[in-house]
């Protein structure tokens, strides 16, 4: 686990991000697959009809054998895409098996973008984010681009708002001590690793 105590959010970022990417393709593989056994058969992914995953890019653990076992039981599943204007917003638009994806602004791949096929954040049953760090108390360190929380604001006044439950998914090296958490911090109420839920 690493000491936050001495780094900066944006040195803790580098860090982190650098032990994820440093997992070789074989224990990337591994974890897409402890996850699996984590998630697959928990009561919140058995219930959930409505769900959000997202594309692994840069070392992040893989949700996709997730998203296909999502789709063979006939669960609509949802990408994130961002927004052409204004560039700093994102929306999540359902996806199927087969369907073509194309490359954003930073090199991850998305839907076409589709607006019959976006779907209100709120009404999606869970959500599964991408993170770069996380601590026990539900605080993620995302990619510093603030999309997730954008996308989640509306949660921030409304303390008794239930939908989406909001998961993050890590690698075990990418759990902290403690994260501070800003104003506009969306706080998860979980984390799956590989090998735990927190």
């Amino acid at each position: 686990m690493t000491d936050t105590s001495v780094l900066s959010r944006a040195q803790l970022r580098r860090h982190l991000r650098a032990q994820r990417r440093a997992l070789g393709r074989q224990a990337q593989r591994k974890a897409a697959r402890g996850l699996y056994r984590q998630l697959a058969q928990h009561p919140l992914f058995r219930r959930a009809t409505q769900i959000a995953l997202y594309l692994p890019n840069d070392g992040e653990i893989d949700p996709r054998p997730l998203l296909r076992a999502a789709q063979q039981r006939g669960k609509a599943t949802y990408l994130p895409v961002l927004s052409p204007w204004p560039r700093s917003k994102m929306v999540f638009q359902r996806i199927r098996p087969g369907e073509r994806l194309q490359k954003n602004r930073f090199g991850i791949d998305e839907p076409r973008r589709n607006r019959k096929q976006q779907r209100k954040t709120w009404t999606l049953d869970l959500v599964l984010l991408p993170l770069v760090g996380f601590d026990r108390h539900g605080a993620r360190l995302g990619m510093g681009g603030g999309f997730y929380d954008r996308s989640l604001a509306y949660r921030a006044p409304r303390k008794n708002w239930h939908k989406p439950t909001l998961l993050g998914l890590a690698h075990e090296c990418q759990q902290v001590e403690r994260l501070s958490m800003a104003s506009w911090d969306v706080p998860l109420q979980g984390t799956v690793t590989d090998k735990a839920w927190y």
